[in-house]
């Protein structure tokens, strides 16, 4: 199947402005995680960093605090990190999730999963492979969270 067919199949919403989009992917993740919980099963998340998930967080924040959602079941793979970067530096995604929303919702710190940018540089292929392996262990990603940029990127894919 070519890319066009693909694009053809995926469902498309389009929504009056940022907000009321990020209100709906924000429900859909919601509905995500209680299904899974509901069937005794972790969910699964791979999340993105960068100004376009930042409403959605919010927004998850506010389930959590106002209509119990809960993240305990919820297993979190983020996408990137920058290399090389402190965890506790201003640019880093380890601090952003935290900002945004793993200090504000009851996930599991262990279940938190952001890649490491302190690792030497030498060992950077095996810390990706292992990292590839914890997603395998976990079921795969049940829903991936992307962003996309001022420059129409995806994921962080920088155009050019």
């Amino acid at each position: 199947m070519n890319p066009a067919e693909i694009a053809a199949r995926l469902p498309t919403t389009v929504y009056p402005d940022s907000d009321r989009a990020s209100a709906a992917v924000a429900g859909q993740v919601a509905d995500l995680i209680r299904a899974r919980a509901a069937e005794g099963r972790p969910c699964v998340l791979g999340l993105a960093t960068g100004s376009s998930p930042t409403r959605v967080y919010e927004e998850l924040v506010r389930l959590h605090r106002e209509e119990g959602l809960s993240f305990q079941n919820v297993v979190s793979f983020n996408l990137d990190e920058y290399f090389p970067m402190a965890p506790g530096s201003l640019q880093s995604y380890v601090r952003f999730m935290r900002e945004y929303l793993f200090d504000h919702v009851d996930i599991r710190p262990e279940n938190v999963h952001i890649p490491d940018g302190t690792v030497a540089p030498e060992q950077v292929g095996a810390f990706c492979q292992h990292y590839e392996a914890q997603i395998r262990a976990a079921g795969g990603i049940d829903l991936q969270l992307l962003g996309i940029g001022r420059t129409g990127h995806i994921g962080f894919n920088e155009t050019g």
